[in-house]
């Protein structure tokens, strides 16, 4: 059965973690929607490692953003997906992402968080006391101010509604719990 899903980004976020779970998603035959700030083709990047001790970052495609936060309404969503990269980090004080993401906790339809995506919750600091998840190394800090348990023992994690993934390699794990999750 089709489900509609919305994935939630801005410029910076992390090809892979955006266009895998969107195409996955198609495949599927779900409807998807991409939501930014505003409705406009978003630059993607890349991140990876090549003899630094952490990620570089370098332009990868561009994808279009079908809706703007403000014009999105969570209830006629069945699932959220929320890629990483750098665009946690600024579209996590957008009110509506803000009103976007409380509703998915509050009716406990499935959330999908990958790498920086839990930066978005830093702003609730309400909807994760408590729960477990997993995130880029970087955020395990973040994480746990907000009084959940970072998992670190693997790179895949569910507690409950909430699918979690440390980066990119760990996708197709993180897709296949968050399909299950939808049915």
């Amino acid at each position: 059965m089709s489900k509609k899903v919305l994935i939630i980004t801005g410029d910076a976020v992390e090809a892979l973690e955006v266009y895998y779970p969107y195409y996955r998603l198609l495949e599927e035959g779900h409807d998807v929607t991409i939501a930014a700030p505003k409705k406009k083709k978003l630059h993607t990047v890349v991140h990876d490692f090549v003899d630094w001790d952490t990620y570089v970052e370098k332009q990868g495609y561009l994808i279009d953003a079908h809706a703007s936060f403000a014009e999105v309404d969570p209830a006629q969503y069945d699932g959220l997906v929320i890629p990483g990269g750098r665009a946690p980090e600024y579209i996590r004080l957008d009110e509506n992402v803000q009103r976007i993401v409380r509703h998915f906790f509050e009716a406990n339809k499935p959330i999908a968080a990958i790498c920086h995506a839990s930066l978005i919750f830093e702003t609730m600091p309400d909807v994760l006391k408590g729960r477990s998840l997993t995130a880029y190394i970087a955020c395990k800090p973040g994480v746990e101010a907000l009084g959940a348990t970072y998992v670190s023992d693997h790179t895949v994690h569910v507690d409950g509604n909430l699918v979690s993934a440390h980066a990119w390699p760990d996708l197709p794990a993180f897709m296949r719990e968050f399909l299950r999750l939808l049915q």
